[in-house]
């Protein structure tokens, strides 16, 4: 490990910093100074391309790819001097302004139109825009790649163990047996909806000046459609165009966007809890690595460090997440400044759940179910039979079925030969009783199977 990693503040950075380094160019200071020349180029280009807007000169092919090279080539060493310049301007949007101008003053193009670099926009034009940019990249190239690795792995498991018997438990007692591929379905399903939610969201921007109504804009060419001009250029960024803002974008997609990772999340640690639990209860094993140690004192110990670890890191992400939901929508009539500080987390939530989907992929790939502890804990339980039992009792219209099953099991274990003695006794067809006779906790499943490969 680095110095730096070593004496870094967060462990996004520090302990952890390899394994969330795929969002760096997403969410640090870098990208997003990256994304606003981007917006800043683009919007310079759709200036000039705009034949109505006479007093600015298109640009020829060669300035198009000058300016294309500009965002593509843009690297760490350009962000380092466009933060030199803040040192002067104590603005980060202006001093990347006044780099912009500087890094092509050498092109007679640009510099004869070069007061149109951020031409009508105010700072948060440029801000909001080169957020949702980042908030989409890291959704598309980071985060929902992460968890489509999670849910392919999960639904894996959960068809190779479509047909292994399981004893459920409610509320901590043992209930009517299912099988362990179809309790992994369950949480497939769940995150293939939740992961349908994330990137169903829309992310809107706004570039419609300080307060937004083009008050600038229509200053300067009061007959030209701005509205529509603008909608246009976000639309053709990938964001979805909101005609209808204060100076700052209301971040209302960004709390969708939010409240839909912190959903999924949920999900995650709802499974994180319950695979640990069958752990614990040795349904699962765990695959050794060569010179991993469980514990510093007790040699035998395999812990399920990567299913806490998961755990651990999903709520802190939430916790986050949720503040962001929470505080994102809300700015003191036209701007006030509370976003912009909080805006500059969002590789810290990024970063947790990504780190804690990594976690849940490792702990996944070490799971091996044990069949005989399974069909151990089936074996003890006949008691589970007394459902199919009373139901079938008032298929066949018998007086008090569930009263005659409760008395005979509820609070107390039941043996295989107690249970089919009193099957004998039931006034019902030859065929309906040698059903029930011929059933055992481990093959009364239902649809489990079948529901655990639909997946």
């Amino acid at each position: 490990m680095s110095a730096f990693a070593l004496t870094a503040l967060s462990p996004l950075d520090g302990r952890y910093h390899a394994k969330v380094s795929a969002l760096r160019d997403h969410f640090s200071e870098h990208g997003l100074i990256r994304n606003r020349v981007r917006v800043e180029v683009e919007w310079l280009k759709a200036l000039a391309a705009e034949p109505a807007l006479a007093e600015i000169t298109p640009f020829s092919p060669a300035t198009v790819a000058e300016l294309d090279a500009v965002v593509a080539d843009f690297a760490p060493a350009d962000s380092e001097a466009v933060k030199a310049i803040e040192a002067t301007t104590n603005h980060d949007v202006k001093a990347m302004e006044y780099w912009l101008k500087k890094r092509l003053g050498h092109n007679p193009e640009v510099m004869k139109v070069s007061e149109f670099i951020h031409f009508a926009c105010t700072s948060e034009d440029i801000n909001n825009t080169s957020h949702a940019l980042m908030l989409k990249e890291g959704r598309d190239a980071v985060l929902l790649p992460a968890l489509d690795a999670v849910i392919e792995r999960v639904r894996g498991l959960a068809h190779e163990l479509a047909a292994l018997p399981m004893l459920s438990r409610t509320h901590g007692q043992p209930a009517s047996p299912t099988t362990l591929g179809k309790e992994l379905a369950n949480i497939a399903a769940r995150l293939m909806r939740a992961r349908a939610q994330i990137a169903a969201v829309s992310l809107t921007a706004k570039f419609n000046g300080a307060v937004g109504n083009y008050n600038a804009h229509l200053s300067a060419w009061p007959e030209f459609d701005w509205e529509g001009f603008n909608r246009r250029f976000i639309e053709s960024l990938g964001l979805a165009f909101n005609p209808y803002t204060i100076q700052i974008e209301p971040h209302d997609t960004m709390a969708e966007l939010f409240d839909a990772i912190a959903r999924a999340n949920t999900m995650l640690i709802d499974a994180c809890r319950d695979i640990w639990m069958y752990i614990s209860l040795g349904y699962f094993k765990q695959k050794l690595k060569e010179g991993e140690v469980g514990s510093s004192t007790m040699p035998h110990k395999v812990n399920p460090i990567d299913f806490e670890n998961a755990e651990g890191n999903l709520g802190v992400a939430n916790a986050v997440l949720r503040h962001f939901s929470d505080k994102l929508p809300i700015s003191r009539m036209q701007r006030d400044l509370t976003d912009s500080t909080v805006l500059r987390n969002m590789g810290v939530a990024f970063g947790h759940t990504v780190l804690a989907l990594d976690s849940c992929l490792r702990g996944l790939n070490k799971l091996e179910a044990d069949p005989e502890r399974l069909a151990a804990d089936l074996a003890e339980c006949w008691e589970v039979l007394a459902e199919p039992v009373q139901t079938v009792m008032r298929r066949y219209g018998l007086e008090n079925p569930y009263e005659q099953l409760k008395a005979m099991t509820r609070g107390k274990g039941i043996t295989r030969e107690a249970l089919h003695a009193f099957i004998r006794t039931l006034a019902i067809p030859a065929e309906a009783r040698e059903r029930l006779l011929a059933m055992t906790p481990a093959s009364y499943t239902g649809k489990a199977e079948e529901l655990a490969r639909r997946i």
